[in-house]
Formats: structure tokens, sequence, C-alpha cells
């Protein structure tokens, strides 16, 4: 499950600034550099993060293993033809780099969410964008990280009551509709739970942030940002 992982990284010992300025001239680069020499060179860049953040790329890949699908169709859909010749390889080059690429991305969004606490991700975008907007969007990151884990697991255990009880013999229409109706009812019941607990916590629009420092790793991290960002626009 994707969350926050406690640990003793070279990530995690890195800003969460640092951090979102990495993703932010990666992301720059991967779109500025769609041909298969480019993207190598991010796919080293790429290894070499996960590297410091010890995570594995297993798993990183079995984060995203119901996206995977989605992503080798594009190539395969964009080759077929409904004339002769019916699959033109070639179509397929474009979608599969722009897949790959796509990868390249949620790998990084994996490192990043596993060595920031969420705390530390609203704080650095409540620094980044000044005033209640700042706040707002800070809350609005710190909700989805810490949300999206437990509709993971909600859907998890329907899954596997509905095994359970041998719904996994049931047509394919019968699970989607009832793993869905249990997931919707269990994501309103825990979004008026938490609209309570945000009442009865008084939300404040300007919060304690936790105490946040650039050292020397985060300027080295800052410097391999802007070269990634200089590589994205110059030519």
């Amino acid at each position: 499950m994707l969350a926050y992982e406690p640990g003793d990284s070279i990530a995690h010992r890195l800003d969460a600034r640092s951090k979102l300025f990495l993703q932010a001239t990666f992301a720059a680069a991967a779109f500025a550099h769609t041909d298969p020499r480019g993207l190598a060179a991010l796919t080293l860049f790429a290894a070499g993060v996960l590297a410091l953040s010890t995570t594995p790329i297993r798993v990183a890949v079995a984060e995203y293993r119901a996206v995977l699908p989605f992503l080798a169709a594009a190539p395969a859909i964009e080759a077929l033809r409904f004339g002769s010749p019916w699959v033109d390889p070639a179509a397929a080059v474009g979608p599969a780099l722009a897949s790959y690429r796509t990868l390249l991305l949620l790998a990084l969004v994996t490192a990043y969410v596993r060595t920031t606490p969420v705390r530390e991700s609203e704080a650095a975008v409540a620094r980044v964008v000044p005033g209640r907007p700042g706040r707002l969007l800070g809350l609005g990151v710190g909700l989805v990280f810490r949300f999206l884990p437990v509709i993971q697991a909600d859907l998890a255990r329907t899954r596997e009551a509905t095994a359970a009880r041998l719904g996994d013999e049931r047509p394919i229409h019968d699970r989607i509709q009832i793993v869905a109706t249990a997931g919707l009812t269990r994501v309103f019941d825990r979004t008026d739970r938490l609209t309570a607990a945000l009442r009865a916590r008084c939300l404040s629009w300007t919060p304690t942030p936790p105490r946040s420092r650039l050292d020397r790793s985060d300027a080295v991290a800052v410097a391999v940002a802007t070269a990634l960002l200089a590589w994205a626009v110059v030519p």
C-alpha cells in the first residue's frame, strides 16, 4: 500500500520542498526528451532515486499494478487498423514511449510518498503558496495522502470478504458492482466522520508547521533539479 515508510535513507533526510522541485523538473525533462536516448537517461536517474530512497523496483511496480494493463493496452490499440495492413507496429512506438514515461513518473511519486511524512508535504505546499490558498492546497494534499490508503484498504477487505463467500465465482459485472457499491458506501461514511473530526479539532488556517531546514543534501538535490530543468529547456 502506497504510504509513508519511516527510514533513514538519503531521500528521507531531504526537505519536502527539494523533493517536490526535483519531481517537477524530472517531469519537465521527461516531457521534453521523449526519444529512447532521453528516456534511457531518465531511467538511470529514476533507478538512482529509488535506490537512495530504499524503494525496490518491484515495490514501485506493485503499487501501480492496476494501471499497468492500461499502459500496455495503449500501444496495442494504437497499432490496430480497420483495414490492410491490420497492424502498424510503427504507430505503437509513440504511445509505448509515452506509457514508459508515465511509469518513470510514477516511480518518482512512489519514492516521494514513501519517504515524506504527510505533515511535511502539507507544510511544503503551504510554504510555496502563501496565505489561505496554500493552506487549502496543503490540506488537500494531506487528505489525499491520508485518505487514499484507507480507501485502498477498504476495497481490499471488501474483495477478501467477497472471495470468502465464493463471490469470485460470480460474473465479473456482479463482482464489480458489489465492490464498487461497498467501496462508495465506505467512502461516504468515512467522509462524514472526517468532516465531524475536522470540526471537533477546530481546523485552523494558521497551524504550527513542522520544523523545516535545508542542508547540504538539499543543496545537492536542488542543483540536480536545476540541471534537469536546464536539460528540459535547452534544446
